[in-house]
């Protein structure tokens, strides 16, 4: 393990750089860099694993499944209220660190930090919920009772947009389902996970049932994690084409998988909209974590009677936007996740410019440094350009004109992705009307942040199926079981 750069941590230790398997901290040769999307610098260099240490991950994870499926929902949702406490307590520690490798706003990156924490207590308390059934049987001699039981080992790939969240809302269900976990998180942001190992740990969380592997190997890890037999169960966190080839490869042991994948996600304004909150509801959801989250606002449909209004406050809103990198004080958008994640958004904007799109705000790379991009708007944009086509992951807002209702939703609705979608209007009969009409997993009405605990996350289409949080969140971790019991009256 070696760390290049003084992170600032108050607990040093939360700093790992190997991978945890078994409860053991796993060092090996050669190494990868962690840098700082805002700088370039390297933080620390990473223990590159590889497809021997996923398989050790994933035999850890069965012998220690038997046991920890064993225990009483009562004793798994004690260590894990525990680890949600640990996790809490560190909560500025884990933002920090967060911040250096990931680049959002150190603000931003605590609040991904509670809201990570939320799933581990949420699902910490849902482990007592696990309910079966009895159903009347066809005759007097028989009875029929329904029961659940965790599926087994679970294995999961995650993104380098939420380090910490997109791992704790996967594993805190598998746990509290009595199953056993293997995740490989993104090499782009591997310290957030090894955290969370470590806290695991001290929470009392046993050895073998948190696994995380990290290394750069992704086709030959990827295909021990979808293809292992011991493993039961696959979820991903990505792109739509990579989620494509995993399920696949899952196919060739029939595992239970839930994928939730791309967006393109409509951002609707009707006329009778307040255009202030719709300008604010916006703002949140399109320029949080620089564009770069699976839920943000793809395309923002105004309808033709306010599209001035509201494209000259929402102009004056991002205009007023702090870029800069995540530790300063009152930075707003930080950098993106690398200087060709800049150049794949730059790209999208010149196409769409090109098609006849018109800059209105922005439009080039950020002086802050090689991975920032300006906050930007484009006005003139139809729903067949390059930037309503492709998921944009980055800060730019693409404004399209509307005439009616129907119209708003067929555009909304003209795409593979079907993940999160927002509106607003005040009128009762619209809400229903388009909310029903829309086809996505997730709408938000008269409001830009949608994601909590309780409610269920996933999307529809090509972005995936399953669903992660709320009381929905355990079925995807757990079989059900038909127990059909005879000869009663004998």
């Amino acid at each position: 393990m070696q760390t290049l750069q003084d992170t600032g941590l108050r607990d040093p230790q939360l700093l790992k750089c190997c991978s945890y398997i078994n409860g053991r901290w796993h060092h090996s040769e050669p190494t990868l860099a962690v840098t700082n999307p805002a700088n370039g610098e390297v933080i620390a260099e990473v223990s590159n694993a590889g497809i021997a240490e996923t398989e050790l991950a994933v035999s850890a994870a069965r012998n220690a499944f038997k046991a920890w499926s064993a225990k009483t929902a009562n004793e798994r949702a004690t260590l894990m209220r525990a680890w949600f406490n640990l996790v809490m307590e560190n909560q500025d520690d884990l933002g920090r660190l967060l911040t250096l490798e990931q680049g959002k706003p150190l603000a931003e990156a605590k609040g991904e930090i509670a809201y990570g924490a939320g799933f581990i207590e949420w699902f910490a308390e849902e482990a007592r919920r696990v309910y079966g059934d009895t159903i009347p049987a066809p005759s007097g001699d028989k009875r029929i009772v329904v029961i659940k039981q965790p599926v087994g080992v679970v294995a999961a790939i995650t993104p380098w947009n939420f380090p910490n969240a997109m791992i704790a809302r996967k594993a805190a269900a598998a746990l509290a389902a009595g199953c056993t976990f293997v995740v490989r998180p993104a090499t782009q942001t591997p310290l957030s996970a090894l955290a969370l190992a470590e806290l695991a740990e001290r929470a009392g969380i046993p050895a073998g049932v948190f696994n995380v592997v990290i290394g750069d190997d992704a086709k030959g890890m990827g295909k021990v994690l979808t293809q292992h037999p011991d493993i039961a169960k696959f979820t991903f966190t990505g792109s739509t084409p990579v989620g494509k080839a995993l399920i696949s490869q899952c196919a060739t042991t029939v595992k239970k998988v839930s994928m939730e994948l791309g967006g393109n996600a409509p951002f609707i304004v009707f006329d009778d909209s307040d255009i202030d909150a719709a300008v604010d509801g916006a703002l949140v959801s399109k320029y949080r974590n620089a564009g770069q989250t699976c839920v943000c606002t793809n395309r923002i449909l105004v309808q033709q009677g306010v599209l001035n209004e509201f494209t000259e406050k929402f102009t004056a809103a991002v205009a007023a936007l702090k870029t800069g990198d995540g530790l300063a004080e009152g930075t707003q958008v930080g950098p993106m996740i690398s200087s060709d994640a800049v150049s794949d958004v730059e790209a999208l904007v010149q196409a769409s410019v090109a098609a006849g799109a018109k800059v209105v705000l922005g439009g080039a790379k950020d002086g802050s440094g090689d991975a920032f991009y300006q906050p930007t708007i484009l006005s003139g944009v139809t729903n067949e350009m390059p930037i309503a086509k492709n998921e944009i992951f980055g800060p730019v807002s693409p404004i399209i004109a509307f005439e009616d209702e129907t119209d708003a939703i067929a555009m909304a609705n003209d795409t593979d992705y079907g993940l999160a979608a927002y509106f607003y209007s005040r009128d009762i009969g619209r809400i229903w009307r388009v909310a029903e009409g829309l086809e996505y997993g997730m709408v938000g009405i008269n409001e830009g942040i949608i994601s909590n605990a309780a409610a269920p996350f996933g999307g529809v289409k090509q972005s995936g199926n399953g669903r992660e949080g709320s009381k929905y969140g355990l079925d995807d971790y757990l079989e059900i079981k038909y127990l059909c019991m005879g000869g009663l009256n004998r």
